[in-house]
This record gives C-alpha cells, structure tokens and sequence, in this order.
C-alpha cells in the first residue's frame, strides 16, 4: 500500500505594523511618500520620503518624527534636509518645523564637525557663524539633559538668537553621556564629560579663525547639565593637566578629549583658563551632592573636583563675569542651588547677574520639534537670550 502524505498549511504570520500620525506643519509644508492610509497603520520596515518646503519669507528648521521612550516621555530624532527618509521601526508622530528666514540668511551654519571619539559615540558641534565674520569672539554652548540625553541640535535656537547682530560666532557641542547611556561597556564618569567639554574647546581654539573666531575671547554658556559643565569650562581649567583624575591620591587633573598637534597639557591648560572671559550657566547645579544620582563615585575628593562652586577663583587673581537666570516655577534646580552658588561668586568679588524668570520652568533654553517646547522658547528664551547677549557685549564690547 502506498504511504498518503500528509500535507500541513501553516497559517500566514500577521504583519507587523506601526501607527504614523503627521502633524499639521505651520508655515510651510510636507509631503510623504508612500501615502499614509486613513488608519495610519503602515508595515514595519516601511521607507517614508519626507519632502518638506517652507512658506515664504521661511527657512526650514528640521524634519523630524517622534516616539515614545527616553528620558523625557518622547525622543525625537531630527533631519535639517529638506528631503528625508524614516524608517518605520515603531508608532510616531512624523513633521517639519520652519522658521523666519530672517534667523538664519545673514549666517553660515556648519554641523557635524567631530572633535574627538574617546568612546563608541563622535563627539560633534555645530557652528553658527555671520556672514562676512572676522576675528568675533566665541560662545560656546553646552547642552542639557541630565548628563545622560540629548545632543547638540537641542541649543541651535539659542545659537540663533546669540548670533542675532552679527557680533558672536557660537558653537554648540555635544558630549558623552554619564555612566553607559551611550552603550559603552564601561562607564563614562562625570569628570569624562568634563574631559570632552575641554576638548572640544580646544579643537574650537584651533578652527576658531575659519569661522571668523578669535579662539583668545571666549564665552561659554550652558543650561541645566549643561550649565554645571559651563561653570565647569570656566572654573575647573586651572585642573587641566595629565597627573590622571584620582589614581593618585588627591590629584584630579583634566585631560582634554582633544589635544592639538603641537601643544602640551600646560599649553592647552593656559590658552583656555586665559580665553574664557564670561560665563553664563543657566538653571545648573555647582556642587556635586546637589546631582551625587548621577555620580558613581562616593569620595568627596572625588566630588570637590567636579564641583564647580568649589573652584571659584578670587577676582584678585582672575575675573570670570557670571550671568545666571533660573525659572521661579523650576521645580528640577531650586534656587537654593542657584542662590550658594552666586553666594560663593559674590563672596570672591566676582561680578553676577543672578535674574528669576517670573512663572519659567526648567529647560527654556532648549528647543524641540514639539510646539509646547517651541512655544515656551518664544516666551522666554527669546528675551532672555537677548539678555543673556547684552551682558556678553558688556564684557566683549566694552568700548
């Protein structure tokens, strides 16, 4: 007798896939192909083609789409080219924000330059130059985010608005993340972040003057993380050097991430500590045990050294103007953070402005795709970016 084979039919694999919501664009305009259906529901793997064209009279600020995750509830990840391909890997909402043209067509912006790769990540910054600059001083931006998200795309409004006038040539960088956030094996400790801060201003000292920048006058601001790493720049330089950062008892020395051909530890150490002029921290902490979450080591040697607040030189020997604003409904930085700090400041004859912005938050520097963020930067990082510009001219502009 003949054997009957037996046939099975498996049952067909449902295909994965993700929901894509577009969200209105304000002047200006997008396209997406392929079409998103009514239901939104698209397979995952899906290439979408952002084409995205601003109104008149506007610029394109960023294609982007945004998903739930991360530090912050949402990520969203940015394109600054008019012609975009996403992924679809998970639900998001996908858009384009545009801007006047008038903050951007009299600069020259040039991203992505890498300064150092200490880790698995690149370490970049953007420039924001003016057209026709020559020999302006520099504001260095630091960016926020817990030390441990974010990038340098975050500060470009801030860049845009510190470059309004044509006096500044700013560059906003980025930095390692804290602890393994960056997908290292081993963690990255806070003095590391330092560590890139002081590279990347060392790589700035010698391109400076491509942009149109004097690499000997030098601001640097920062908010939340960022201005801890500002105050850092500006107060911990006198540290740099290559005795190692603890192996040694009671030797913390900063070892930039870049060092110049040609130049020594105590070159880079002096040509920085002498370059940095002004210093503008925005809602930052300054001493250790106000962030010791974010910090694995437990030594208060160890702390001290990455405490800006207890590094403040007297104004005898150098004079490091502070401009500080802090949102009155902030409720991540108190003002008694801020408050010791200024307190230490004013104790050393140092000069501070120290302003509360009636009614802010924490983060009003930053800018995100998201209108609420946009919208909080209009209300008070517009004027308080002006501000912030003001008191750079009183210390760079004297005359």
């Amino acid at each position: 007798m003949n054997a009957i084979a037996k046939i099975t039919f498996s049952k067909a694999q449902p295909v994965e896939t993700y929901t894509v919501t577009l969200v209105p664009a304000e002047n200006g305009s997008y396209t997406i192909t392929p079409t998103i259906p009514e239901d939104g529901k698209l397979p995952a793997g899906t290439i979408l083609t952002v084409k995205a064209k601003p109104a008149s009279g506007f610029s394109l600020d960023a294609v982007y789409y945004t998903v739930k995750g991360g530090m912050w509830g949402t990520t969203s990840y940015e394109s600054f080219s008019p012609t975009t391909k996403i992924a679809v890997t998970k639900d998001m909402a996908v858009g384009a924000t545009f801007v006047p043209g008038s903050l951007v067509e009299n600069i020259n912006v040039t991203q992505d330059i890498v300064y150092a790769k200490p880790g698995i990540k690149p370490l970049k910054y953007d420039v924001f130059s003016p057209k026709e600059a020559k020999n302006l001083p520099c504001i260095i931006i630091i960016h926020g985010g817990g030390w441990s998200s974010n990038n340098e795309d975050i500060m470009r409004s801030l860049a845009r608005e510190l470059v309004k006038g044509g006096r500044y040539v700013v560059f906003s960088i980025d930095y390692r993340w804290i602890n393994k956030l960056d997908g290292e094996t081993k963690p990255t400790h806070m003095h590391q972040l330092i560590d890139d801060v002081f590279g990347a201003i060392a790589h700035i000292q010698e391109h400076a003057a491509q942009y149109g920048g004097d690499p000997t006058r030098i601001a640097v601001t920062g908010d939340s993380a960022g201005g801890h790493l500002a105050e850092a720049a500006a107060t911990l330089s006198p540290l740099i050097g290559d005795g190692g950062f603890g192996i040694t008892s009671g030797v913390y020395q900063y070892m930039p991430s870049y060092l110049p051909k040609g130049k020594s530890i105590v070159d880079v150490k002096n040509e920085i500590t002498r370059a940095i002029k002004a210093v503008a921290p925005s809602y930052g902490p300054s001493d250790a045990a106000d962030f010791k979450m974010f910090v694995e080591q437990t030594d208060q040697g160890y702390w001290d050294a990455i405490s800006p607040i207890k590094h403040v030189a007297n104004v005898r020997d150098r004079v490091l103007p502070h401009f500080i604003v802090r949102g009155t409904a902030d409720a991540l930085v108190t003002h008694d953070v801020v408050q010791r700090y200024v307190d230490v400041l004013k104790a050393a004859g140092q000069p501070v402005q120290y302003s509360q912005v009636d009614g802010a938050g924490h983060a009003f520097f930053d800018w995100k795709p998201d209108a609420a963020t946009r919208a909080t930067f209009a209300r008070y990082g517009v004027p308080y970016a002006a501000q912030m510009q003001a008191f750079f001219n009183t210390v760079f502009y004297k005359g």
